[in-house]
């Protein structure tokens, strides 16, 4: 399955916005990953509709829009989704779950399932047919600069297992926090095929460099 990048844009300098697009464009990044987060799910607030609309027009990159919010069903509307683009939506965050998977999937996006640290693989068995793949948080969400929880790289060799032994050989498995160097290499062995980058590649001198460094690891 394709490795692709996706690198986490709250972790951007607003300033540099459009040098660190044309990088990204010009190293073939697959996805921005852009996280939503309403300070009630998450002890956070992050990146709001203006910011991902004016995204959206200023690069041809497909937009990774991970919901950390309550009820992200109040929300979607008011974000610009569409065909290409990825929608992560926590298994924890709604009652009525596969209602939300399915109204993300008419506006043309691939749609991930995300589990917290602490939720179970097994948690996904009853949305497979919904859903593109997994998200598997490697930190409890909320901040970037995290320590990776230590059970994630076998959560992940889980996850992997239990998608190939369902019938969703084709699920892609997303992994989000620190995700380093280091632990891509570990990460990607695992079964994480699409990997979130944060504060490792931000705070590089080079970021093409750095860009150039993951695809070598993963």
């Amino acid at each position: 399955m394709k490795r692709k990048l996706a690198p986490s844009m709250m972790c951007a300098d607003i300033f540099s916005l459009t040098e660190t697009l044309a990088c990204f464009e010009k190293a073939d990044i697959e996805l921005l990953h852009i996280d939503i987060m309403d300070g009630a799910f998450v002890p956070n607030f992050t990146l709001g509709t203006d910011y991902v609309k004016q995204l959206k027009k200023r690069t041809s990159i497909p937009l990774d829009l991970h919901f950390m919010t309550e009820y992200p069903e109040r929300h979607l509307d008011a974000f610009p989704i569409g065909k290409g683009d990825y929608v992560s939506i926590h298994y924890e965050s709604t009652k009525h779950l596969q209602r939300v998977l399915e109204s993300v999937k008419t506006k043309g996006a691939r749609v991930l399932l995300a589990l917290n640290p602490a939720t179970p693989v097994e948690c996904a068995m009853d949305v497979l047919d919904d859903v593109d793949g997994l998200l598997i948080m490697s930190v409890n969400p909320g901040f970037a600069g995290q320590k990776m929880v230590p059970h994630t790289l076998e959560k992940l060799r889980r996850a992997r297992a239990f998608l190939d032994a369902n019938g969703r050989p084709d699920a892609e498995i997303q992994v989000d926090g620190n995700v380093t160097f280091e632990h891509a290499a570990g990460m990607s062995a695992a079964g994480a095929n699409i990997l979130v980058l944060g504060s490792t590649l931000f705070g590089s001198r080079d970021m093409s460099a750095a860009i150039h460094q993951y695809r070598t690891v993963i």
